[in-house]
């Protein structure tokens, strides 16, 4: 499971990465479980923290930019689906202070004799996703 601080309270996120959105990376709130903050720092240990970083590029930009975010996507579920008993994700970057953007850096190329525009796309900073598990009582 995913989850992301809000406030002193902490919820379970879904991803919604869409590079056609101002905010290309962003997290919808499920409403199925959350819990106060106070109750990860007592009831969970911190494993380990994980950079998810991506990059793409491509002659066409919307199309560049779905790739990088489709990407993304991947990783987490992949994050997710590594997950052991009572273990859970937290989205460690803070609205305003380190959260993630995606970049782009156009590069004119000729191509057959004409002038085009290439894209490359990233993330920067990564995405910090925090690695915790329930400590046993």
């Amino acid at each position: 499971m995913l989850f992301r601080r809000y406030g002193s309270s902490i919820h379970r996120v879904d991803p919604d990465f869409d590079p056609n959105a101002l905010n290309e990376i962003s997290f919808r709130r499920d409403r199925a479980a959350s819990f106060p903050s106070a109750e990860l720092t007592v009831g969970y240990e911190k494993l380990d923290e994980v950079a998810v970083r991506g990059e793409t590029d491509g002659p066409v930009q919307t199309e560049a930019e779905a790739r990088l975010m489709e990407d993304l996507r991947a990783r987490l579920d992949g994050l997710v689906a590594d997950l052991g008993e009572g273990e859970i994700l937290l989205v460690e970057n803070e609205q305003g202070l380190d959260y993630p953007k995606v970049k782009d850096r156009k590069r004119g190329i000729v191509e057959e004799g004409e002038n085009r525009l290439h894209f490359h796309w990233k993330v920067d900073p990564p995405l910090r996703i925090g690695v915790y598990r329930r400590r046993r009582p």
